[in-house]
């Protein structure tokens, strides 16, 4: 039994789809970030760094959400969605689940949250507008990507396509949306019709709506 420590539309989304996918026996736990749970006395003794998701195995915590996906994966092998040790596929996904991790994510995250990178005030607009020409350069960078390839890792589905499909959501109100991009935009849009995508965006009430509008 799996534990998932969630918020709608968090960095928790990923997780949770993997659970859906290998047809996990889990429950899901709500942190109401509303309340700010996620800095309580309780959580913080399962995540020290007070942020979402969690997730507990066996009694274990475990936090930070591409270790989870990992995980999830290994525990899963039957299900593919990690290239196996000595496939030449291996070192790319970690190579893009970093990048999405590192570059993508944390570039959303300062534009999301310009306050806790600037003490002045006055420069936030300049903050957010610098930062969705850093989240562009990374998204033409997955563009390219996919321009001669169904999935990031080639022909292959893996974990690393949902972590993609969670921060593409969080990117549509950026200034060059992930959909204005021609092979992003077509690889979200037949992602948004994966089983899975769908059944927990319903449960997470996430309308995928932005991505099954472009043909």
């Amino acid at each position: 039994m799996f534990k998932l420590y969630y918020y709608p539309n968090n960095a928790s989304l990923a997780p949770h789809f993997l659970l859906h996918h290998v047809q996990a026996d889990y429950e899901l736990l709500l942190v109401d970030k509303k309340s700010n749970i996620q800095k309580s006395a309780n959580y913080l003794k399962l995540n020290p760094a007070g942020r979402i998701p969690t997730l507990v195995v066996d009694g274990q915590a475990i936090f930070e959400s591409p270790a989870i996906c990992i995980h999830i994966c290994e525990l899963h092998p039957e299900y593919k969605l990690i290239p196996l040790i000595g496939d030449p596929k291996r070192p790319l996904f970690f190579q893009w689940l970093s990048f999405l991790n590192n570059t993508l994510q944390a570039e959303l995250m300062v534009r999301y949250y310009p306050h806790k990178h600037t003490t002045d005030e006055v420069s936030i607009p300049s903050v957010i507008a610098a930062q969705d020409e850093r989240i562009a350069e990374a998204l033409s960078i997955i563009n390219d990507q996919l321009e001669n390839n169904e999935y990031l890792l080639g022909d292959k589905f893996s974990a690393c396509d949902y972590f993609l499909f969670m921060l593409a959501g969080w990117s549509l109100p950026i200034k060059r949306s992930p959909m204005t991009f021609n092979n992003l935009a077509l690889y979200l849009q037949r992602l948004s019709d994966n089983p899975t995508v769908k059944a927990v965006c319903e449960l997470e009430e996430i309308n995928l709506t932005p991505f099954e509008s472009h043909s």
